[in-house]
């Protein structure tokens, strides 16, 4: 590869704000997942999430790290821009879920059964995480758009919005795998059709934005997401009045939780997850169509 005439390596990548954000991520990421292999234990599926959470965000920054600091990133055929603010975004999301899980059922005062070293270096962990929660939130604070600044997709409120509705959406596919008995009526098999649905069209839309391929589509990108929120927003509105309806009236399911219901594998817990979560997703979906109605698309950065 040839030289264009600058220096070979970009030094901003480490010594910017947002380069320096990036390397505090590598760092707590890998004190965070270091800690937890080296004493500190996990077990479970939670326990596994959190790991898988902090080594794939460690590997994806080091990648973005390595990628901007040699310019390599001119040479892959992605939007570079729209790529590292959506990575941002669920990074950031992904690890406050982790930071939350891993304190709350592995963390303890006393030092009994586990011992005291396993305990310290549990909190040690714990610490850590939060710090690498908080590492990536600056990070999406510091690209996000500003007013009248021309930036990719992804870095607008409705780019990152798109993040965290896919988002809520895996955690509702979570619920629905556990024990929520939605094959009962066809009413909530609708409302899980709504959530696939809207999950599917929101994936393709962050996939066409970081592959940066929307000019390339033969109809009017832009108008088209605007049109699919304004769909989604009627969807989730259907979702959030029928799925209360048939879970917890007391025609169709139970409006308390059943004395019975073992914890952890209780149905109304997970139809109470969804309705809270298809709640959130709805105001999200809200939230993305005002905010559509002012940006423009940059495919290109």
């Amino acid at each position: 590869m040839e030289s264009a005439g600058g220096p070979y390596l970009n030094t901003a990548a480490v010594t910017s704000p947002v380069g320096v954000a990036r390397l505090l991520q590598m760092t707590f990421g890998c004190t965070t997942f270091s800690l937890v292999a080296h004493q500190g234990g996990f077990s479970a599926a939670y326990g596994t999430f959190c790991m898988f959470v902090w080594t794939f965000c460690f590997a994806i920054t080091v990648f973005i790290i390595a990628c901007e600091f040699t310019r390599l990133h001119s040479c892959l055929r992605i939007s570079w821009g729209n790529f590292t603010a959506a990575f941002a975004m669920l990074a950031t999301l992904m690890t406050v879920t982790a930071a939350v899980i891993y304190p709350l059922y592995f963390v303890q005062l006393g030092c009994y059964p586990i011992g005291c070293d396993v305990r310290d270096f549990r909190i040690a962990a714990s610490v850590f995480a939060g710090l690498l929660f908080l590492a990536y939130a600056v990070e999406v604070f510091l690209t996000r758009a500003k007013p009248g600044q021309v930036t990719s997709y992804m870095a607008t409120v409705s780019g990152l919005l798109k993040i965290v509705q896919a988002f809520v959406a895996c955690i509702i596919f979570g619920a629905l795998v556990n024990d929520s008995q939605y094959r009962k009526y066809v009413a909530t098999q609708w409302c899980v059709a709504v959530f696939s649905f809207c999950f599917v069209v929101t994936v393709v839309v962050v996939a066409f934005s970081v592959t940066g391929k929307t000019a390339t589509l033969g109809f009017p990108f832009e108008r088209s997401v605007v049109v699919y929120t304004f769909v989604a927003v009627l969807l989730y509105v259907s979702a959030a009045v029928i799925w209360p309806v048939f879970c917890f009236d007391s025609k169709y399911g139970s409006p308390r939780r059943p004395a019975l219901c073992a914890k952890g594998r209780c149905p109304w817990d997970s139809q109470l997850v969804i309705a809270i979560f298809t709640y959130v997703n709805l105001l999200l979906y809200v939230v993305d169509l005002a905010y559509s109605q002012r940006i423009r698309f940059v495919s290109h950065l």
